[in-house]
């Protein structure tokens, strides 16, 4: 049965079922409803659990051993699959449809998805996932741009914070639709502000106050030109233990807005106009940064530049050679405008 993310809450509150799939594109909702399943399946005394991550040398026998195998010190186990592929392939599509015919007794099986594409919801495997009268798909949509002020203001409420209209699309404009940063940034305002509503003023000074490296900061430092300072901050992050995957997201979102905006340039279309009619909207504050990559950088490097994170993404997913934290660096060296080779990869 398909569930959306706003029913998973009142289904999770009777029985639980004996398999539950999470599949979408956004980290911080999909994350949160995989918690909210954990999190009842606690309460209900599934107090063991076991993480299976399936690659490509993944032995799908496992899955049959976990489910069969007794457990010395629970009753009841929660058994983790992350698919991040979200193709198990012929051995392991045979090994969902037999699990969900016969699951195991006493064990919950959750499975991590990314969004599935047209052709892989069609796949016999995902069909029997979605239909099989023992299993819950959740499927996690994204928050459109428009939607995006009234999820932010629904989050500070829940952070007891209330906000103004200014300081809505202040925070809206930073995270560009990037929910987890968005999460990031009220969680950093609750910590640093003395009072219960939040203004334009507030957003502002936390932006400016943060002593960390910020990923935001690192891509406006490569939009200006200044390499040294982009790089600096990248071995910053890295040193904090900020996922690789979290930088490309915010910097990829960047790159598809500048190939929008040069796409335009390139016809004819005045800049201030291109700005106007982009979406997610720019911020006036960031226009002059924009404005000064797009002086640099032409639609064919901007669509080269999109490939090469692609690339890194396989990278970070294991599909793909090479590291990931090195790819990075040479992609935000080319949108600097500072295509430097580098005399050794990052470790």
């Amino acid at each position: 049965m398909k569930l959306n993310s706003s029913q998973l809450g009142k289904q999770l509150q009777g029985p639980l079922a004996a398999v539950y799939a999470v599949s979408g594109d956004d980290p911080l909702l999909c994350q949160e409803a995989s918690d909210a399943i954990r999190a009842a399946s606690r309460i209900q005394g599934f107090s063991e659990r076991q993480v299976l991550h399936v690659d490509k040398s993944f032995d799908w026998g496992l899955l049959y051993q976990a489910g069969a195998s007794l457990s010395l010190f629970a009753e009841k186990r929660l058994i983790e699959l992350r698919i991040d592929s979200g193709k198990p392939g012929d051995q392991g599509g045979a090994a969902l449809i037999d699990y969900l015919q016969r699951p195991a007794e006493d064990t919950l099986l959750l499975i991590s998805l990314p969004k599935l594409d047209g052709s892989t919801q069609k796949t016999k495997w995902a069909k029997t996932l979605i239909d099989s009268p023992h299993s819950q798909f959740v499927q996690i949509w994204p928050v459109e741009v428009s939607q995006l002020p009234g999820w932010i203001r629904q989050r500070l409420s829940q952070a007891g914070l209330n906000a103004s209209s200014e300081a809505i699309e202040l925070i809206a404009a930073r995270v560009e639709g990037n929910l987890l940063a968005a999460a990031q940034e009220i969680e950093k305002l609750k910590l640093s502000t003395s009072t219960s509503t939040i203004t334009a003023e507030n957003v502002l000074d936390s932006v400016g106050d943060s002593a960390r490296f910020d990923v935001f900061g690192l891509i406006d430092a490569a939009l200006g030109g200044d390499a040294v300072h982009a790089l600096r901050m990248l071995e910053g992050l890295r040193g904090e233990g900020e996922e690789p995957l979290f930088i490309l997201a915010i910097l990829a979102r960047e790159l598809r807005l500048l190939a929008a905006l040069a796409m335009q340039v390139q016809q004819g279309v005045a800049l201030e106009r291109a700005f106007a009619s982009a979406r997610p909207p720019v911020w006036d504050k960031r226009r002059p940064l924009l404005q000064k990559a797009l002086q640099r950088l032409t639609q064919t490097d901007t669509g080269a530049m999109l490939q090469q994170a692609q690339q890194i993404d396989a990278q970070v997913k294991g599909q793909a050679p090479g590291n990931p934290w090195s790819s990075l660096t040479r992609l935000l060296l080319q949108l600097a405008g500072t295509p430097l080779k580098l005399t050794e990869p990052l470790s």
